[in-house]
Protein backbone atom coordinates (compact mmCIF):
# COMPACT_ATOMS: atom_id res chain seq x y z
CA UNK A 1 0.00 0.00 0.00
CA UNK A 2 1.13 3.57 -1.14
CA UNK A 3 1.11 6.16 1.53
CA UNK A 4 -0.58 9.33 0.14
CA UNK A 5 0.46 12.97 0.50
CA UNK A 6 -1.41 16.23 0.03
CA UNK A 7 -1.33 18.87 -2.23
CA UNK A 8 -3.06 22.30 -3.48
CA UNK A 9 -3.36 21.65 -7.42
CA UNK A 10 -4.89 25.24 -8.81
CA UNK A 11 -6.34 25.66 -5.26
CA UNK A 12 -7.33 22.29 -4.97
CA UNK A 13 -7.05 19.85 -2.40
CA UNK A 14 -5.50 16.08 -3.92
CA UNK A 15 -4.30 12.94 -2.50
CA UNK A 16 -1.66 11.81 -4.42
CA UNK A 17 1.21 8.89 -3.97
CA UNK A 18 4.12 10.08 -1.64
CA UNK A 19 6.62 9.38 -4.77
CA UNK A 20 4.95 11.31 -7.76
CA UNK A 21 6.66 13.96 -9.54
CA UNK A 22 5.34 17.14 -10.75
CA UNK A 23 5.61 15.58 -14.43
CA UNK A 24 3.57 12.57 -13.10
CA UNK A 25 0.63 15.46 -12.14
CA UNK A 26 1.33 17.26 -15.34
CA UNK A 27 0.73 14.18 -17.48
CA UNK A 28 -1.87 12.90 -14.89
CA UNK A 29 -4.22 16.10 -16.07
CA UNK A 30 -2.97 16.19 -19.54
CA UNK A 31 -1.93 19.41 -18.92
CA UNK A 32 0.11 20.57 -22.37
CA UNK A 33 3.55 21.57 -21.41
CA UNK A 34 4.02 23.58 -24.27
CA UNK A 35 1.30 26.22 -23.38
CA UNK A 36 1.91 26.21 -19.76
CA UNK A 37 3.72 28.00 -16.61
CA UNK A 38 3.96 25.76 -13.72
CA UNK A 39 4.46 27.28 -10.40
CA UNK A 40 5.54 25.67 -7.37
CA UNK A 41 5.24 27.05 -3.60
CA UNK A 42 5.38 30.45 -5.62
CA UNK A 43 8.28 30.16 -7.63
CA UNK A 44 8.01 29.54 -11.41
CA UNK A 45 9.19 25.63 -12.24
CA UNK A 46 12.00 24.85 -15.16
CA UNK A 47 9.72 22.27 -17.45
CA UNK A 48 13.23 20.52 -18.12
CA UNK A 49 13.03 19.54 -14.21
CA UNK A 50 9.73 18.14 -13.80
CA UNK A 51 11.02 15.03 -14.15
CA UNK A 52 12.97 15.16 -10.98
CA UNK A 53 10.94 17.28 -8.54
CA UNK A 54 9.65 15.20 -5.80
CA UNK A 55 6.36 16.27 -4.10
CA UNK A 56 6.29 16.93 -0.84
CA UNK A 57 3.37 17.20 1.99
CA UNK A 58 1.25 20.21 1.26
CA UNK A 59 3.14 21.57 -1.93
CA UNK A 60 1.19 24.47 -3.51
CA UNK A 61 1.00 23.51 -7.42
CA UNK A 62 -0.51 26.59 -9.80
CA UNK A 63 -0.38 25.31 -13.42
CA UNK A 64 -1.58 28.80 -16.05
CA UNK A 65 -2.28 28.53 -19.09
CA UNK A 66 -1.08 30.64 -21.87
CA UNK A 67 -3.98 32.16 -24.02
CA UNK A 68 -3.64 34.28 -26.96
CA UNK A 69 -5.37 37.02 -28.07
CA UNK A 70 -5.05 40.95 -29.38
Amino acid sequence: MRKKIKIKLNGKLKAINNNSTLFNIVKKNKIPLAKVAIELNQEIVDKKKIKSINLKNNDKIEIVHFIGGG
